[in-house]
């Protein structure tokens, strides 16, 4: 059985790594501003200022952007708990301290610009937006309970969630049916992305320094995915709306955020790990056939749920 290195132990061996990756995060990232994505000639007063308050027919969005938006902008609304996770788990040293204080700086622009175009346009109560937000924010977030505190699981988690984020934004930003919207989403999700390739990285050179362990965080963390909004109000109802609208699915999750991962990062090719590694990538390969087998049910039960509200349809208007 391979020596397990320490947690001080993995960010000193990492640390050229995060180094390198910090460099290579500022030369690709490019600078845009929040308020330029917001049509601001569409904005006014509120009652308290002698305007008008919000009412449902002020909104432009269908049911479904206005679930996949609040879900969206209520995860960006826990940030300050993101932030708690990683300088926890990363340090506040060297380049990882540099890349906590850049990450938190770049997502708390997502915020803001999604925040400002729906108040802007009254695309959803703005009242009860706030509701919300005061009650996630004081919920607060952190790891799914069976995956472990640590440098390994942490970058294992926020690898798969920054892209399960980024396809939430991309396929809401089409929903909205609104060009302003659709960009502001894409420039968001570009940034996801970046994000991702850095802690990415992170995990790839983690799986090159310590194979079998960073491969039982990998194996944990994608058993017990949730994503970072789990525990928001009106979660649930919001995740079904957007899985059977295509925002985010379960073949979504496997087939666009974790296999293209896994793949990256060889983790079904490689020639490195002990018979304990061997028996770790055994059960995660067991679990994502098992995974594959959920895709199919869940697809087929959307296409029945779909076919019966496209009837109803059909006999209303008739």
């Amino acid at each position: 059985m391979a020596r397990e290195l320490t947690q001080l132990e993995l960010l000193t061996e990492l640390q050229p790594a995060a180094e390198e990756n910090v460099n290579r995060h500022e030369r690709m990232a490019k600078e845009w501003h929040p308020h330029d994505y917001i049509p601001w000639d569409e904005g006014r007063n509120f009652a308290a200022l002698g305007g008008e308050d919000w009412d449902p027919e002020q909104s432009r969005l269908g049911e479904v952007a206005k679930a996949a938006m609040i879900t969206n902008l209520l995860t960006e609304d826990n940030l300050p708990s993101y932030h708690r996770e990683i300088a926890e788990n990363f340090s506040m040293d060297g380049a990882w301290g540099t890349w906590v204080g850049r990450w938190t700086a770049e997502e708390n622009r997502h915020g803001i610009a999604i925040r400002d175009y729906l108040v802007v346009t009254r695309g959803v109560d703005p009242v009860q937006l706030e509701q919300f937000r005061m009650e996630h924010m004081t919920n607060g977030f952190a790891l799914p309970a069976e995956v472990e505190a640590g440098l390994l699981h942490s970058v294992a988690y926020v690898t798969f969630q920054e892209l399960a984020t980024r396809v939430s934004h991309r396929n809401t930003g089409k929903v909205c049916h609104d060009p302003i919207a659709d960009r502001m989403l894409q420039r968001i999700a570009a940034d996801e992305n970046l994000h991702m390739v850095f802690y990415r990285n992170i995990c790839g050179a983690a799986m090159d320094l310590s194979p079998d362990q960073t491969l039982r965080a990998i194996n944990l963390v994608v058993q017990n995915f949730q994503m970072p909004g789990a525990g928001m109000p009106n979660f649930r109802r919001n995740g079904v709306l957007m899985a059977k609208h295509g925002i985010y699915d379960l073949r979504q999750h496997l087939e666009e955020v974790v296999q293209p991962v896994l793949r990256k990062w060889n983790v079904f090719e490689r020639t490195d790990f002990t018979a304990e590694g061997e028996n770790i990538r055994e059960d995660l390969a067991k679990f994502l056939e098992k995974l594959e087998g959920q895709v199919l049910k869940f697809e087929e039960q959307r296409d029945r749920m779909l076919a019966r509200e496209a009837k109803l349809r059909e006999q209303r208007a008739s």
